[in-house]
């Protein structure tokens, strides 16, 4: 699968005044009284929408919400807009619809960083036909696409698929990204064998996952188990080491002087696939304390020490990813660098 263009090669010259249609995954569960019982879904969308905001977009919002049969109150997405706002620091604005003069005039009305969230774009049923004449006047509403709604990604709709026909550029959200890579990742497995065999080739102990933690989708509320990593069924993701794999890692790293860590232990992110990273910033931590070097380098282990609040208890924290390995390795080593796109 190829790699695709993310929302983060595009700059303020490319998005400042621009209407941007962002299709977002905001079909979190409400009970009764409307209420979000769960806002993960939302959560995970902010980091794409603030930073378009951040470079100047005017950002119309797009989703879905449970599986109406036409216009359905109880599926409206006004009940979002309180939580949408306070996470983004920016009063939302709700349109009545998702297509047509007024929503337009919404958008128009916006101002820079502004935000308009649709309603529910599955009250028309062209949506999930895919219609084309549907997907044109979504894409009337903007002049860039982006989808971060990876939980629709696998459905050709017209929000997902039909309107990138008609708006350039259309690339990927940051979570999107995360997703893409992961699973593009696992193409790395050639590679993997051949760095294992070098390893041993040169009696460096080379330590891997013995059991994973692994989820039947790649999203936070995700249904999880534990499992041998040789034993990951189909249609399942592993998205962090499991309890024996932390204990082996954690004794390995008992005897060290000298730690580089490059790469979180799994989707860290997400709350239920923490543990592996989190265990490990901690003991990095620790270790720190009694005299050994600590080296993070590389965005997400950052961003990693950083979440659990340790990020200053670390010998020495490089913001450069993969150019960190590089210094490390005194040339530029293809197959290092192909482990971590930072």
């Amino acid at each position: 699968m190829a790699t695709k263009r993310s929302v983060g090669t595009l700059k303020e010259a490319d998005l400042k005044g621009k209407s941007v249609f962002v299709r977002v995954d905001l079909n979190v569960p409400l009970d009764d009284n409307s209420n979000i019982t769960d806002d993960t879904r939302i959560r995970a969308a902010i980091p794409t929408i603030k930073y378009l905001m951040e470079n100047g977009s005017r950002v119309v919002l797009c989703s879905h919400l449970g599986r109406p049969k036409g216009v359905t109150p109880k599926f409206s997405l006004k009940p979002l807009v309180p939580r949408l706002s306070e996470l983004l620091g920016v009063e939302v604005v709700m349109a009545n619809d998702s297509i047509g003069e007024e929503v337009q005039k919404l958008v128009a009305g916006l101002p820079e960083g502004g935000v308009l969230l649709l309603e529910n774009v599955r009250f028309y049923k062209e949506e999930e036909k895919n219609d084309p004449e549907f997907a044109k006047k979504l894409a009337a509403l903007a002049d860039v696409y982006v989808n971060d709604a990876f939980g629709t990604a696998h459905r050709a709709h017209a929000s997902t698929e039909g309107v990138a026909k008609y708006l350039k550029p259309s690339v990927a959200g940051f979570l999107m990204q995360k997703e893409l890579d992961y699973l593009v990742g696992a193409d790395k497995l050639d590679l993997a064998k051949s760095l294992m065999e070098k390893a041993k080739a040169k009696g460096v102990s080379l330590l891997l996952p013995t059991d994973v933690v692994i989820a039947d989708k790649f999203a936070p509320d995700a249904n999880s188990k534990i499992v041998a990593a040789t034993a990951i069924p189909d249609g399942w993701m592993g998205l962090d080491i499991g309890p024996d794999s932390i204990k082996t890692f954690s004794e390995a790293l008992d005897t060290t002087k000298t730690i580089i860590w490059n790469g979180p232990m799994g989707v860290f992110e997400f709350d239920k696939f923490a543990a592996g990273t989190e265990a490990v910033a901690k003991q990095l931590a620790e270790l720190s304390g009694k005299g050994v070097t600590t080296i993070i380098g590389g965005g997400d282990s950052v961003a990693a020490v950083e979440k659990v609040g340790l990020a200053d208890k670390m010998s020495h924290i490089s913001t450069g990813g993969g150019a960190s390995l590089e210094l490390l390795e005194g040339k530029p080593l293809p197959g290092v660098l192909a482990l971590d796109d930072a």
